[in-house]
């Protein structure tokens, strides 16, 4: 079973220096029907200003991601971490038993685009941690390349206090990749840019997909430039 949600049917948060979509209830948006998935808890699709960001604030056992698309996102936080990430970089921060932050967008001139994730981790109380990477862009497309996970198997993948799989795929048009969730496993596919299709169904940016008993995932582009975000994690019952 495949459970679309359009995109201009998310919640929405929109002040001066922010345009937020939020795919689950988050902040003042409340929907009974949609409060997260499985252990994915926020998808939000932030667009922010020249110059504008979100001051220090605190998270608490929570796994946060966040996935430029376009501009430059600056981060700093309680643990004396401080960076600057780019499209093409990812960045993790387990707020475990406490952390605060701030968000602001890099530039002054230039909007910013990113994706904040959060993923309800395994055990609450862990010690809080961050971690940041750049991806790995050289390898043939199409793919679906793994870049976070509870365990990683090599360089180039963040790891999460989460039993969920996060892979990336860029596709041309045609261009097509596919992926078997286990056994009594669901996914969340979220559309970054572009146009594809899922298991025949046409999706475009902005768009997510539940997943739920499907022995395979058939993930197509449609167009050029499209890029999705899959993740892979246990459905209600495990």
């Amino acid at each position: 079973m495949i459970t679309v949600r359009k995109a201009e049917e998310r919640g929405a948060t929109r002040l001066g220096w922010l345009d937020s979509r939020h795919s689950f209830s988050f902040g003042s948006y409340y929907d009974e029907a949609h409060m997260g998935f499985g252990a994915l808890r926020v998808i939000n699709d932030d667009r922010v200003a020249p110059g504008g960001g979100f001051p220090l604030h605190g998270h608490r056992d929570m796994e946060i991601i966040s996935y430029v698309v376009e501009g430059a996102l600056a981060h700093k936080d309680s643990l004396g971490s401080g960076s600057v990430i780019r499209p093409g970089q990812l960045q993790r921060m387990s707020a475990g038993t406490g952390i605060r932050h701030s968000e602001f967008n890099a530039s002054q001139t230039e909007p910013v685009h990113f994706l904040q994730i959060w993923i309800v981790p395994d055990s609450a109380g862990r010690a809080p941690s961050y971690e940041e990477m750049t991806l790995d862009n050289g390898a043939p497309e199409p793919r679906l390349q793994r870049i976070a996970g509870r365990h990683a198997d090599g360089p180039g993948m963040l790891t999460i206090g989460a039993d969920v799989d996060i892979y990336r795929a860029r596709l041309g048009r045609g261009e097509v990749v596919r992926h078997e969730p286990g056994r009594g496993r669901i996914a969340w596919l979220q559309v970054v840019s572009g146009e594809v299709g899922l298991n025949g169904r046409g999706l475009a940016a902005g768009d997510g997909a539940g997943v739920e008993d499907e022995v395979q995932l058939s993930i197509e582009g449609l167009g050029e430039g499209g890029e999705v975000l899959l993740f892979d994690m246990p459905g209600p019952s495990q």
